[in-house]
């Protein structure tokens, strides 16, 4: 385990997946991150990659030939390096292997650049491509935070609130492919009141959202974060059944649509690298 630590925060990084699993505030005393208890989600924060949510059959088509990835990709399975590390940063970097290039014919370098700065932890993310031909690839983030962050609060006292939006449409999905049908959400005030009932159907998928910060805060207190992100044209909001938990998820890529014909290079929300490119998204939390 990696830990970063400033006069405001402590974070907790594993190797594996280069994930974010503790962000602890020295000043409030509240640990902000889910606890990956796996009653009802074994993970904290998973990097996306190579691809967003699920693939058709689990299966997409690529110069002719047929590959099967899981859901979400291999990332956040994969142990990463450490490239680099001091106090209040770290580094961590995965590139292709011989397993990976089994489900995934490209080189790439991905890199997961974690800082600290007073009260914020910043990730920004890195995909260069080391290979001769396009690298095609879909990121996303899937930060989970405690929901309720503080004693004598419950599930229902707490809300997300948009910075521009005040109505959400949101895709609906069908056995993790997204469907046709969409549902509007009406913002009160620009504010989204949680409900374990909101994710009975999976994720709320968003593919219209014009905020850039989502702050997670309560009705009885102070106490929250705030959620900035820049430049990802999806999002996802989710939890699982009941779970104590919401999930913020900026992607540049998407789950296929139930129509989609599975060819990689038509797929929506690919993102395509020429030889030598670098490609950089980043989000940031600030506890209060």
């Amino acid at each position: 385990m990696v830990n970063l630590e400033n006069d405001y925060i402590k974070v907790s990084l594993a190797a594996k997946g280069a994930e974010v699993q503790s962000l602890f505030s020295k000043e409030t005393k509240i640990e902000y991150l889910w606890n990956g208890d796996p009653k009802f989600w074994p993970k904290y924060s998973p990097v996306l990659f190579p691809i967003v949510g699920s693939l058709k059959n689990d299966t997409y088509n690529y110069d002719g030939k047929s590959y099967t990835l899981p859901r979400h990709g291999f990332a956040r399975d994969h142990v990463f390096g450490l490239e680099k590390i001091s106090d209040t940063e770290a580094v961590f970097t995965l590139t292709q292997n011989a397993e990976t290039l089994k489900v995934y014919p490209f080189y790439f370098e991905l890199k997961l650049r974690y800082k600290l700065t007073e009260r914020k932890l910043n990730l920004t993310y890195e995909v260069i491509n080391t290979g001769s031909k396009d690298l095609l690839f879909s990121l996303g983030a899937h930060p989970a935070f405690a929901v309720p962050e503080t004693p004598n609060t419950v599930y229902e006292d707490y809300y997300l609130a948009f910075n521009v939006d005040e109505k959400l449409t949101y895709w609906k999905l069908a056995d993790g492919l997204v469907t046709n049908e969409t549902e509007n959400l009406e913002l009160g005030g620009h504010k989204l009141n949680l409900k374990h009932k909101l994710f009975y159907n999976d994720a709320l998928v968003f593919k219209t959202m014009q905020s850039n910060c989502i702050s997670l805060q309560n009705t009885k207190n102070d106490f929250g974060l705030h959620f900035h992100f820049e430049d990802f044209p999806f999002f996802g909001i989710w939890a699982a059944t009941d779970a104590p938990f919401v999930c913020l998820e900026p992607w540049c890529g998407v789950a296929d649509g139930i129509d989609s014909d599975q060819d990689l290079t038509r797929k929506e929300g690919i993102n395509k690298l020429l030889a030598g490119e670098k490609w950089q998204r980043f989000w940031e939390v600030e506890c209060f």
